[in-house]
This record gives structure tokens, sequence and C-alpha cells, in this order.
């Protein structure tokens, strides 16, 4: 049983707000409900597309939503937002919301965790007049206390990191993930099959995609997979990496790799109870936690350049790259030495970095022809300070 661990997102709502209407799309259980209720409870008016009786009304009448902001404004006219939770589930109701922002210059907060959805539903997606934002599991910067090998079995969902008891939480995440997002919305046709895919996925997650070999493992054509992956892309349940390769060069591997959001619900996916601290499966899942707070960091800070990988045809590799800005390799070792750095030797030959990082649990930090060896709180400790922009 593992000890509770206190929070408070990194992710300010009114500030995003401040500036101009949002989607705030993230996986579910993410914690968007809850933060919009910790953050915009005296600010906002909520409107929750999960309770049976408001979707009714909206979805058999979309044009009711401005009678209900209306009627909620005359009485409340201290909250000028309006929040619609879950608003994949009445697409059309965006079109509403378009002409609200246009004649009432109003300013709405659109929560989501299925991007699917809302294309299938060919919904109006503002076409610009509402920005995006994400959230993410709980990081680093936003705990009170942070367990490293608690984080790198059970992952960072909220529900997770608040429980006595993580590995039941994830197990029933799981299933309610493939019986609400996928099955209930129609997503797929053979659950079963799906479910043997999203094995696989999690297994190579951090790895580099090979459709055909997966597809040959799973019993499906590759196209199958493919269309698979998009729709845990969509889902918001996983995203890719893609490979970096130098305009002046064509020395590197342009495949992508991909991750799923979250390391505990990898796990919990692929059965893992245990992770033993010298098996790759460890260092595996210290990648993919530095992974997570890459994306987090990038996305709170708005920082719209994308993070790759590289890798060269002689297999040299760095883990993530900004083009720029920083090139990182990952090694979950508690002594850190040059030969580490091979990648980002070789990574240098093909372009300039302000920042080339190993990030390691050695607790020696230091600087050594040119590379940074940093110890992976002192990187986090860097990173959120926006040390590296």
């Amino acid at each position: 049983m593992s000890t509770p661990t206190k929070f408070k997102r990194t992710l300010d709502l009114s500030e995003l707000l401040s500036k101009k209407s949002h989607f705030l799309l993230g996986p579910r259980a993410t914690g968007k409900s809850f933060l919009i209720r910790e953050q915009l409870r005296d600010k906002a008016f909520v409107i929750d597309l999960l309770k049976s009786d408001v979707w009714l009304r909206l979805s058999s009448r979309p044009q009711d939503l401005e009678t209900m902001i209306d009627h909620y404004l005359r009485s409340h006219p201290q909250k000028p937002w309006v929040v619609i939770d879950e608003v994949q589930k009445i697409p059309h109701l965006l079109d509403e919301v378009h002409r609200l922002i246009e004649e009432k210059n109003l300013r709405f907060l659109l929560t989501g965790s299925s991007v699917r959805k809302l294309k299938a539903g060919q919904a109006n997606l503002l076409a610009g007049r509402a920005w995006q934002a994400e959230l993410f599991p709980v990081t680093w910067k936003e705990c009170d206390q942070f367990d490293l090998d608690h984080t790198l079995r059970y992952g960072r969902l909220p529900i997770v990191v608040t429980s006595k008891y993580p590995e039941e939480e994830l197990d029933a995440y799981v299933k309610t993930y493939l019986n609400e997002e996928i099955q209930a919305e129609g997503l797929i046709r053979k659950l079963p099959q799906f479910s043997r895919f999203l094995r696989l996925a999690a297994q190579s997650s951090g790895e580099i995609l090979n459709f055909a070999k997966l597809g040959n493992d799973a019993q499906m054509s590759p196209s199958t997979i493919r269309e698979h992956y998009h729709i845990l892309e969509d889902t918001l349940l996983g995203k890719p990496l893609p490979a970096w390769t130098p305009s002046n060069s064509r020395k590197a591997s342009s495949t992508a790799k991909f991750y799923l959001f979250d390391i505990g619900v990898a796990h919990a996916l692929t059965g893992i109870k245990n992770i033993e601290r010298q098996s790759n499966l460890y260092g595996k899942s210290f990648e993919h936690f530095i992974w997570m707070e890459l994306q987090a960091a990038l996305h709170y800070r708005r920082e719209k350049t994308p993070l790759f990988f590289w890798r060269s045809t002689s297999h040299h590799e760095v883990d993530f790259v900004l083009p720029d800005l920083f090139a990182i390799e990952v090694k979950s070792t508690l002594q850190s030495s040059e030969r580490d750095a091979k990648g980002l030797k070789a990574f240098q030959k093909e372009a300039h970095t302000p920042h080339r990082i190993l990030v390691s649990q050695d607790p020696l930090n230091r600087r050594e022809n040119g590379i940074d060896y940093l110890h992976w709180e002192t990187f986090l400790t860097q990173l959120w300070a926006g040390y590296f922009f």
C-alpha cells in the first residue's frame, strides 16, 4: 500500500481565459473537471455534458445554450466565462459556441478527451477563435513529495498518486478506457483485437514503430495497426515522437517512435507488477518518465517547436531533441560516464545545440567536453525554471 501524494497543478485556467477561448484537452482522469472546480468555481458558468438532463436538452436543442448562459449571467454577472465540460459529447454544439464568441464576445473553455469524436462529428473547431491547451498527468514540479520508484511503476495519473491502492486504480482505468472511450464510442468493431493491439503498443512504447512486425505479432494487417495508433493519438492515450533529420544530412532514421501518455497505464496494459532496478524495463520507464516531464513542460510553457528523437544509420541515438535548443540522452545509471554520451557526441557532428545533456541518476553534476551530466532532479529543476529556453 502506497502513501498518497498531494499536488498543485501548474496550468492556470484563469490565465488562459484572460487571453482567449480555449480547448482544454487531455486523456480521461488527468483531472480536467477537478481543475475546473478548483480554479473556476467562482469565475465561470460550468455546463457538464456528463449530466444526462443537460446532455438531453442541448443535444436536441443546441440553441438553448444561449438561453442557459443568458439566464445564468443575469444573476451571476461576476462570472464572465463559460465552461463546457466534455464537449465531444455534442460536437455540433460548437456551432453555437462559434456564434456566441462572435456575437457576444464570450470566453469559453471547452474540455474534451477525444479529438476523434469531434472529427467524426465534423465539429466546428472554431477556426482559430479558440486556442488549444493540454492537461497532462501530475508532474514532478506539481508534487509536495516525489517518489521516483513509485512513479516508474505506477505512473502519474491524479487518481493514482492520491490513492492508497494505485494498482487497483490503474486496472479500473484500463477497463474504463476500453469500455467507455473505445467500445461505447464505436471507434472499433472488434474489442478483443484492439485489446491485443493495446498490449503490444504498451510493450513497445518508446520504441521505433514497425507496423509490419506489430501486425505480424498481433495477427493484423499493418494498415490496421496504423489506424489503431491513430485511435490512440486521437483519444489522447499516446503521442508520436518523430525522427529529426538535419536538412543537409541523409544519415538519420526517419521513422517515428510512439509513447503512451503515462507509464503506469502502459504497465497496467501489459500486466507488469514489478520493475527490477537492473532491468531494461527500468531504463525504458525512466526514459518514459523524462518524456512525460518534457511534454508537460513544453506545453505549459506554450513552446511551439515539436520534440524529436535522433538516430543515425550507424545506430547512434539521442532520445530527445528540440532543434536549436537542446539534445538530451537519458540513462538510468547511478554512475554516468563518457561512454553513455556517445549519441550526443555523434549528434554534435550533425547539428549544433546550445545544450547537450545526459540525464541520469548519478548524483554528480558536471560538464565535460561540452556535455552537461545532470542528475534527473537537477535537470527537472532547470527544465521547469526555463533554463534551456
